[in-house]
């Protein structure tokens, strides 16, 4: 059953909830063609934060000129960080460098980066213990969650991993967050988030969500950066060469982080673009606005055209 009006409190709570979760949201975008981003002004409100994903290949300075124009936009940059893909300290030095002169960055998501190291990093513990983030002007730090575990490293060293970045971020007065990898199911994410708080771990969370694509593009961004379970949600509409061209949105996942996420320090979402930045943008806009309808049955809601 679809409610057209609030019947609670409760609702009425969850629904700004929802749309708080979608207003204060950051996105993020792989634009190829920089002409894309000009459009960007029209579709997210000025001075959101958009994050400028490091593609595999990518050269760095084409990270550093998305960010330029992105600012140019009027949006906050927040490019991704890859140390693994920098050659050496200079190439970092002058990747960072153009981030700030150029783009006035402050804030980045430090990501290890796929595959062997291409220079002298391995990892985003042993970037941050460079002191090259805070010496060139980022001071706000994003670091990456796994609420479906990681493919390649085991839990326990992804726990060692964090514990050793947020002990050298105090050192350096360094602003860290995290966030997390997109999941399917919002139980699983708070499931994760639980045993985080757990730990002692009072990091502020941001939760990453797979933006409204086709089945298809999800299940292959999904096998691609290595979700787990989570992947039977979609599969489950995936019954035909028709459906996997239906569009599937994060309303699910949404909708259970609004009902138990506030306790548990989830400072927004993060939504990753995958069926475009203009869609995602979309979706967001007509959430934060409040255009969309509870659907009890799929626990879920609907956005409304």
């Amino acid at each position: 059953m679809i409610l057209t009006r609030d019947t609670t409190s409760a609702q009425r709570d969850l629904r700004a909830a929802i749309a708080t979760l979608a207003r204060t949201a950051s996105v993020e975008t792989s634009a190829r063609n920089l002409a894309e981003i000009d459009t960007y002004a029209a579709l997210v409100p000025a001075g959101t934060d958009v994050y400028v994903a490091a593609l595999p290949g990518m050269p760095y300075h084409h990270v550093a000129s998305t960010a330029r124009r992105l600012r140019q936009v009027g949006m906050n940059p927040v490019p991704h960080v890859t140390p693994r893909q920098l050659a050496s300290r200079a190439a970092a030095e002058d990747f960072l460098g153009r981030l700030r002169d150029d783009a006035g960055v402050t804030r980045a998501l430090l990501i290890a980066g796929d595959g062997e190291p291409v220079g002298p990093y391995a990892s985003s513990a042993q970037f941050l213990e460079t002191g090259l983030l805070e010496a060139h002007g980022i001071r706000s730090v994003g670091v990456g969650g796994y609420p479906e575990a990681h493919p390649r490293i085991p839990g326990a060293a992804l726990a060692v991993a964090l514990d050793r970045k947020i002990e050298e971020a105090a050192q350096r007065g360094i602003e860290l967050f995290v966030v997390t990898q997109f999941c399917f199911e919002g139980e699983v994410v708070l499931d994760w988030l639980a045993r985080l708080r757990a730990r002692g771990v009072t990091l502020p969370v941001r939760v990453g969500v797979a933006g409204p694509a086709s089945i298809r593009a999800l299940l292959n961004f999904g096998k691609r950066c290595g979700i787990g379970n989570s992947l039977r949600a979609v599969r489950s509409h995936a019954l035909s060469l028709p459906h996997l061209l239906v569009e599937h949105g994060p309303d699910k996942v949404v909708r259970r982080i609004g009902e138990g996420g506030a306790t548990l320090g989830v400072a927004g979402l993060h939504c990753f673009s995958f069926g475009g930045f203009a869609r995602s943008a979309r979706w967001l806009a007509a959430v934060a606005a409040g255009r969309f309808q509870m659907d009890e049955a799929a626990a879920g809601f609907h956005v409304e055209d």
